[in-house]
């Protein structure tokens, strides 16, 4: 049971560490770094790809072998429906946003670079947005307002 502890910090880790990568490529394709602007976006990738492992595999022991429930928000006030703006906007658009991310990645990896960059200025706010917010919700559900 204190294996299921470890993952929400690992979450947490993995987006804030992709979000980390997704802002370098960004600072390297402005400053026409581009094999760093590649590495960067390969490895927000990669570790989005890691991220989306963990969390599956910890909401699969939650439910499947623990017969825990999902964690619940404590906090009251008006925090709460913030709290669950935010996490619905993130979990909406995480997934809308990762075909979009693999169809960016394949445009570039093909050389298709025109279409890769007119897709990538849509795709690129809205997988930063959802790193961003994987740490907020964190943040909010186990920093800030733990369960009791």
């Amino acid at each position: 049971m204190e294996l299921l502890g470890v993952f929400p910090h690992l979450n947490a880790s993995l987006n804030a560490l992709s979000g980390l990568c997704l802002i370098a490529g960004l600072y390297f394709i402005r400053t026409k770094q581009i094999q760093r602007h590649r590495a960067s976006m390969l490895a927000a990738c990669t570790v989005s790809a890691v991220f989306l492992a963990s969390y599956l595999t910890h909401h699969a022991l939650r439910t499947y072998y623990f017969g825990l429930g999902p964690t619940k928000f404590t906090g009251e006030g008006i925090i709460r429906p913030i709290y669950f703006t935010i996490l619905t906007s993130h979990t909406i658009l995480a997934a809308l946003v990762t075909p979009f991310i693999l169809w960016t990645l394949h445009r570039a990896l093909k050389g298709k670079f025109d279409l890769h960059k007119r897709l990538a200025r849509l795709v690129y706010p809205v997988w930063l947005y959802v790193s961003v917010t994987g740490v907020v919700v964190y943040l909010l559900l186990y920093q800030f307002y733990p369960g009791r």
